[in-house]
């Protein structure tokens, strides 16, 4: 499906891994919705992440622009914005870059699990666009859960002359005391990791972020500068507008809460009418997983603390620099099993507002409304409010009625039911319609779902049907029957 003007508006194209969160990218090819953290966080922005681009010759800057193009009405700013420099009434986000020189226009193919943005504008000497995903691949579970969003941005030279072109990747550190942000070469990867030094790896603020890229001719800055107010911004784009390399910048920890940047570069030179792309990763580690919607677990009288597991995915990835160089040792199978996929929904002969509509829902798999457990189990909430899961506990009655996850991914669809029958029977058969967690809360007493209970009956025919995997279905029998 391809979306043009205001139709861009309302996008959020969810990339990230099955219960790993994920990173939207608007129609404008902003990166918005930053739900990356173990929750959701719907309009939330990471400050100024971005693409950029620039073209110069003969050492002579032509042009530089972000990598997203214009915003459309209303201008009023949003409700959400409460940074104190924003909010209703006051205008778009800083965050926006609108301000900064940007792509006129843009158009959006989004074929759920990929998507593309071309961008679109006269003056600016190449014609660009951005491929985006997250490896989907039906029955691959495991791959399907890395935690990073993948980027391809591919440039032509349209000009009778050669042209160097940079393509930038700018990324802010999630935290905001002892700051490290650090650059690193693994064989022919490049990456930053942007982690801080104030967090145990048991608490639930400990994790990292990592920008890396295969470029083999590329520069980077550890830190953008640090000033007050809008020097950051400012600074940067200085930096970014010129001709030639960034000139790395480094910065000692700090205590008083900075907005540290990083950015990475690819640069290559195109002759006339030559194409060439570069590849980007954005990957992250936030392993701690805590009970935020319902958190009291009283282990002795007058004592609650705050429960907590590790994402499944963190028992893969030790930390974003890993997954980072794994999603680009493994990128070109990902990819093309990731495309044999998407080529095999959309060439249907269904409608295409039907295919639309189902490959839309399927990106639901990759949204925060999804969680693994340490052990791979699969656990989702009914939706997703603005900055909260809505309606915990893999509801019986909801997800009684989802089709894609037991037909691309039965393993996940199995461990439901095992999780199901393991936590939320009762000794005469009644069950729960809402799994606690952590896992081993206490049963609570809730009026059971008929349709829900009684579905799951059916829905373990059918799964045992799938997989014909006997001892399965033993394993679970004496629940089942009850």
């Amino acid at each position: 499906m391809v979306y043009k003007g205001a139709r861009t508006k309302e996008i959020s194209f969810p990339l990230g891994g099955i219960g790993s969160g994920c990173i939207g990218l608007a129609g404008n090819g902003q990166l918005i919705d930053w739900e990356i953290f173990n929750k959701p966080n719907k309009g939330g922005s990471h400050g100024f992440s971005h693409f950029a681009v620039k073209a110069e010759n003969s050492r002579k800057l032509i042009d530089a622009r972000v990598l997203i193009s214009d915003v459309f009405p209303p201008y009023t700013g949003s409700y959400r914005d409460r940074s104190g420099l924003g909010g209703f009434g006051l205008g778009l986000s800083r965050f926006a870059l609108q301000g900064l020189p940007h792509f006129k226009s843009s158009e959006f193919i989004g074929e759920f699990p990929c998507a593309t943005i071309n961008f679109k504008d006269e003056k600016f000497p190449g014609k660009v666009n951005l491929t985006a995903f997250n490896p989907f691949i039906p029955l691959n579970d495991r791959e399907s859960s890395i935690p990073a969003a993948f980027f391809i941005i591919t440039i032509q030279n349209p000009t009778a002359r050669k042209v160097k072109y940079t393509i930038g990747a700018s990324v802010k550190n999630p935290h905001l005391k002892e700051n490290c942000n650090k650059f690193a070469e693994f064989g022919p990867y490049k990456i930053i990791t942007l982690r801080s030094k104030k967090w145990q790896d048991s608490e639930p603020e400990y994790g990292d972020l990592s920008i890396a890229t295969d470029a083999a001719d590329f520069s980077y800055q550890e830190y953008w500068y640090r000033g007050g107010w809008f020097d950051n911004l400012g600074i940067y784009w200085s930096d970014f507008a010129r001709p030639g390399k960034f000139a790395n910048r480094a910065y000692p920890v700090s205590e008083k809460g900075d907005d540290d940047y990083a950015t990475l570069t690819a640069c290559f030179e195109l002759a006339p009418g030559e194409t060439k792309e570069a590849r980007f990763v954005i990957t992250w580690n936030f392993p701690n997983m805590t009970n935020y919607w319902n958190p009291g677990v009283c282990e002795e009288k007058g004592k609650c603390r705050l429960k907590s597991w590790k994402n499944y995915y963190a028992t893969i990835f030790q930390d974003s620099g890993e997954s980072a160089c794994y999603a680009l040792d493994h990128w070109a199978r990902l990819y093309e099993e990731t495309l044999k996929f998407k080529k095999a929904l959309f060439s249907s002969t269904l409608p295409d507002y039907v295919i639309d509509a189902i490959s839309a829902n399927l990106s639901i798999l990759k949204s925060p409304t999804i969680l693994r457990l340490e052990d791979g189990s699969f656990y989702g909430f009914e939706g997703c409010c603005v900055d909260c899961g809505c309606c915990e506990g893999s509801c019986s009655h909801v997800w009684n009625y989802a089709y894609a996850l037991p037909f691309l991914f039965p393993k996940l669809e199995r461990s439901m039911h095992n999780l199901n029958y393991k936590y939320n029977i009762r000794e005469d058969g009644k069950m729960n319609f809402r799994l606690q967690l952590p896992l081993g809360r206490p049963f609570q007493d809730r009026h059971a779902a008929v349709d829900g209970q009684f579905g799951g009956v059916i829905k373990a025919y059918r799964d045992w049907k799938i997989c014909g995997d006997d001892q399965w279905l033993k394993s679970n029998w004496e629940a089942i029957k009850k």
